[in-house]
């Protein structure tokens, strides 16, 4: 996936989950923020952050804020895409290239199965299945975690893949990991308990749960490489 116009800016706080303050050369500006998680240790005053610009003339904001450059303790450096709205659109590139199913292989999105609605529904000859995506960009020592912060509704898409797995189908979580250099992910008991509990219970009922790491450019982002998941 690649980004139009993409700028460098420097961050400067963030008055709430939907805007934030940049230095650019042009002064200082409110971008909206392509993501409504915390953030925090990615957002951090005097970071460098991109921006793409949009060429809708009736938006408020003029760029969307897509990228984050994180220091690691190291003294290296890792550029984090921040774009929650780019997964799935990660996950549908992906997907033919990832051996999980045969070129013939037809995906469908936001697909509605009794009272859920799941990101792909996938038939492949007499195969059925159902897959979440969960973007992810919190990082801790090279271990990936999610969420950072609390998802009623992620638990909920979960349990209602057991539900499908139940009836038949073949079901999936994958994360996607909006960053490269990973040793594994992991779910964050620390800030859900409730999402690990409802991820280690799919992973019991023969829900396949798997993650795939990105290479990161500040105007592009790519899904690569099948990354461990460890659930216990």
């Amino acid at each position: 996936m690649e980004y139009a116009h993409v700028e460098p800016a420097v961050f400067l706080r963030r008055p709430n989950r939907f805007l934030a303050q940049v230095r650019t050369d042009r002064g200082e500006e409110t971008v909206h923020v392509k993501n409504t998680g915390r953030c925090r240790e990615l957002l951090v005053p005097g970071c460098a952050v991109w921006l793409s610009r949009s060429d809708n003339p009736a938006r408020k904001t003029r760029y969307d804020l897509i990228a984050a450059e994180k220091t690691l303790p190291d003294g290296s450096r890792m550029t984090v895409n921040i774009d929650s709205q780019i997964p799935n659109d990660l996950a549908e590139e992906w997907l033919p290239r990832s051996g999980l199913f045969s070129p013939d292989a037809v995906y469908r999105r936001e697909y509605t199965h009794g009272s859920s609605r799941f990101d792909f529904y996938i038939e492949d000859g007499d195969r059925k299945a159902f897959l979440e995506v969960k973007g992810c960009t919190l990082e801790q020592d090279g271990v990936c975690r999610f969420p950072d912060a609390p998802t009623v509704r992620g638990a909920r898409h979960v349990r209602e893949l057991i539900r499908t797995k139940a009836e038949g189908f073949d079901a999936y979580v994958l994360f996607v990991v909006q960053m490269a250099g990973m040793r594994y992910l992991v779910p964050n008991d620390a800030t859900d308990p409730d999402f690990g509990s409802a991820l280690r219970a799919a992973g019991d009922a023969g829900v396949r749960v798997l993650a795939v790491e990105c290479d990161v450019l500040p105007d592009r982002i790519t899904a690569c490489r099948p990354l461990p998941v460890i659930l216990k």
